[in-house]
């Protein structure tokens, strides 16, 4: 049996893009492998979004070129956001002649044909400008454990003014209600326990027969029978509805977590990001949301560098996390994406400027991310195992996440493993919490 590798880059979305790349590859009779130097297909999922994913893309194309010399029958593919770009595709093969395969975000689902074309000896370079229909037939071959991604909608309208996105993943399309219930339904039954729902802004989803919306679709997802847990990204703070808080507090199997990424917290810049939102506007809604989820898990991404951030623009940023207090925070600095309106904005920022930035910020996150982890001790959670390490001579332990996303080390003696445990905190090691088994009396 011919053998698979497939390098994934980017977000959640890659993630579950590559599953179903494993599925069309599954049902052409291969099977996977760990090594990329077993394979007889490798494919590459990139991403865009950052300069750095398209770096390492890059990099690994040209790790690859020794490998195809040697393995001349090998099949390189690459797809995803970054071929998707204008011209990358082309660029790409100009580049790496020895690529067999490129297409984009809007034809995965033809990625079976791609490689009849490529056994017939013929190159292919697919990019399909137009989003097309949604297609629900696509095979997936799950690979993130316990957890299930299920796509709701696809692409972004929003534009903000440093993102790639809308350019390479198309305008925002829903799938039917009874399309994700009919999903959601049969992983339940095939035994994943957590569901997380994916979409470029999830807030935005309305059932292209019924107009539900989410609020109204994650509330039917919880009321499946079985126990499960529901999760979801990514919101965007400007349709983030109070609705949808409500109908989080209301269902227990809906998690008490929400990534909502504020970027900035200078009004100038959210402006200048075409954000649609002011620093009062989102720190409103974080009061709405405590108010009803008082142990609720908040996380967010925040661009420190944009064009023309002064060092007061920054410190409203400062301001903001010191507020509200986020778990988890992805921080990164500001890089030109081609395309974009804020590839061209006056008033770039000096490297070292953005990296002095990124390190205030980022030592003030951890400050308040230990204080959080301190909070927790005593405190008791009910948590579902996730992995099971054993050691020689040392007690085993699980790894284990919690309704609100913290994740919790605790010994125990057999592997609990998708099972729902009750933990009390016992300690913390800087934001790492630690903690043991307890009986509900």
């Amino acid at each position: 049996m011919k053998k698979y590798f497939i390098a994934t880059y980017g977000c959640q979305m890659n993630v579950h893009e590559s599953e179903k790349l494993a599925g069309i590859l599954r049902n052409a009779d291969y099977a996977e492998c760990n090594n990329e130097s077993d394979a007889d297909i490798i494919a590459i999922n990139t991403c865009c979004v950052r300069e750095k994913a398209e770096t390492k893309v890059i990099g690994y194309l040209g790790h690859l070129k020794a490998l195809k010399q040697v393995k001349k029958d090998l099949i390189i593919a690459v797809c995803g956001c970054m071929t998707q770009q204008e011209g990358t595709a082309d660029s790409l093969k100009k580049k790496f002649p020895f690529i067999d395969i490129l297409f984009g975000t809007h034809n995965t689902h033809l990625f079976s044909e791609y490689l009849d074309e490529r056994n017939e000896g013929k190159g292919v370079i697919a990019v399909q400008k137009d989003e097309g229909e949604i297609h629900e037939d696509t095979p997936v071959h799950r690979t993130s454990g316990l957890n299930a991604w299920v796509n709701i909608m696809y692409g972004c309208d929003n534009y903000c003014s440093f993102c790639i996105v809308p350019y390479v993943r198309g305008r925002e399309r829903s799938r039917a209600v009874r399309n994700i219930l009919n999903e959601v339904k049969g992983l339940i039954e095939e035994g994943y326990k957590e569901i997380t729902l994916l979409g470029q802004n999830v807030n935005s989803y309305k059932c292209p027969d019924t107009q539900i919306d989410f609020a109204d679709l994650i509330e039917k997802i919880a009321k499946i029978d079985g126990k499960f847990r529901v999760r979801f990204t990514t919101s965007h703070p400007k349709d983030f509805s109070e609705k949808v808080v409500l109908t989080m507090r209301d269902n227990p199997k809906i998690t008490k977590y929400i990534h909502l990424p504020i970027q900035a917290g200078s009004d100038k810049i959210l402006e200048l990001m075409n954000r649609g939102y002011t620093q009062k506007d989102y720190l409103n809604k974080i009061d709405f949301i405590k108010k009803h989820l008082p142990s609720v898990g908040l996380s967010t991404d925040i661009m420190v560098g944009f064009p023309q951030e002064t060092e007061k623009d920054f410190l409203e940023t400062l301001k903001v996390a010191e507020q509200v207090k986020f778990n988890n925070v992805f921080s990164f600095i500001f890089s030109i994406r081609s395309g974009t309106k804020a590839a061209t904005m006056d008033g770039q920022i000096e490297k070292e400027t953005k990296k002095d930035r990124i390190a205030r910020f980022n030592k003030l996150q951890f400050d308040i991310g230990v204080n959080l982890a301190k909070e927790c001790v005593g405190q008791k959670f009910e948590v579902l195992a996730e992995e099971f390490k054993h050691f020689e001579g040392k007690p085993s332990v699980i790894k284990s996440r919690t309704d609100c996303n913290k994740i919790v080390t605790f010994e125990c003696d057999k592997d609990l493993t998708g099972q729902f445990a009750n933990v009390i905190i016992k300690k913390n090691k800087n934001s790492n919490l630690f903690g043991e088994v307890f009986k509900e009396e």
